[in-house]
């Protein structure tokens, strides 16, 4: 089945085509992961690149580094969409943000190619970020849509059910796609900025988002190094993924070999050597969309 945003996963193991019909609903495929990080591996890397004249954010850390990831392993940027699975044609993120001098949030979603480096996706997340607060007035483009929406009574019902029967049963125009934060390949968000420790958020049943990290507010933790009991300032994140798009075995490996970036983010800077493309898509369809 076509569809603007992906390509059928046409020659899977058969177990995960049957464990999209088992699972049907994303809150029925929810796992939840939850992973501490090295506070000051972060601080000590956000100093050096300040001494660059670089403001590198804790975020732009967590994102880089699953794009790295995402880069050596394809099926964290598959999604599931009645029943049936589809390697995503592009990578993008959504993420909250808080808008300067006002008392409110509105979400970001910006693209990103698989070969960005860390230093690539901290400027287009800085550039997000500093778009919004000079449009503020108007908002994002998800903003923009709500505001047409919310004008008519009732129509943002009709909208939403009418939008929610596309996805799922033929495909969106890829300006709606674009538009909606909840078509992403990864949504993120920072409670540390609200002082909140972080969080299982859930999956949202519309769209197409399979993982969902939340930072939470750094603090202190007595853990064990080895044979030696010490205190240390971590930052938990709390991950809640879609298990029908890979399973627990390739789940466990990512964010194992994830926490290699958190601990070494220089690591980061440079392109990865290659980029592993789905294989279980026609190779004439592995092209992404460039934003």
């Amino acid at each position: 089945m076509y569809r603007t945003d992906g390509y059928r996963v046409l020659t899977d193991d058969p177990m995960y085509e049957i464990a999209a019909y088992v699972m049907d609903k994303r809150y029925d495929a929810s796992n939840y992961i939850k992973q501490a990080i090295d506070y000051e591996s972060l601080q000590e890397y956000t100093r050096k690149c300040r001494k660059k004249g670089i403001t590198m954010s804790h975020m732009s850390i967590i994102v880089a580094a699953y794009l790295r990831l995402v880069s050596q392993n394809p099926y964290l940027n598959r999604f599931v969409m009645n029943k049936r699975i589809y390697a995503r044609n592009h990578f993008c993120v959504s993420f909250v943000t808080l808008i300067s001098g006002k008392n409110r949030s509105t979400v970001n979603k910006v693209y990103f190619n698989l070969d960005d480096d860390i230093f690539t996706v901290n400027k287009k997340l800085q550039d997000a970020i500093e778009k919004c607060n000079e449009s503020s007035s108007d908002g994002t483009s998800m903003d923009k849509l709500a505001k047409k929406l919310v004008r008519i009574p009732g129509l943002l019902t009709v909208a939403v059910s009418v939008l929610k029967f596309l996805d799922k049963h033929f495909w969106l125009p890829f300006s709606i796609v674009d538009a909606s934060p909840f078509h992403t390949s990864l949504f993120i968000t920072n409670l540390a900025s609200i002082r909140t420790g972080a969080v299982y958020h859930h999956l949202y049943e519309f769209g197409t988002t399979g993982v969902f990290i939340a930072m939470g507010q750094p603090s202190k933790k007595i853990i064990l190094n080895g044979e030696k009991v010490e205190e240390k300032k971590i930052m938990e994140i709390g991950i809640v993924t879609d298990e029908r798009i890979a399973d627990g075995h390739y789940y466990g490996r990512c964010f194992r070999e994830i926490l290699k970036y958190f601990k070494d983010p220089s690591l980061l800077e440079t392109k990865p050597d290659s980029i592993v493309t789905d294989e279980d898509i026609k190779k004439k369809n592995t092209k992404f969309i460039i934003k």
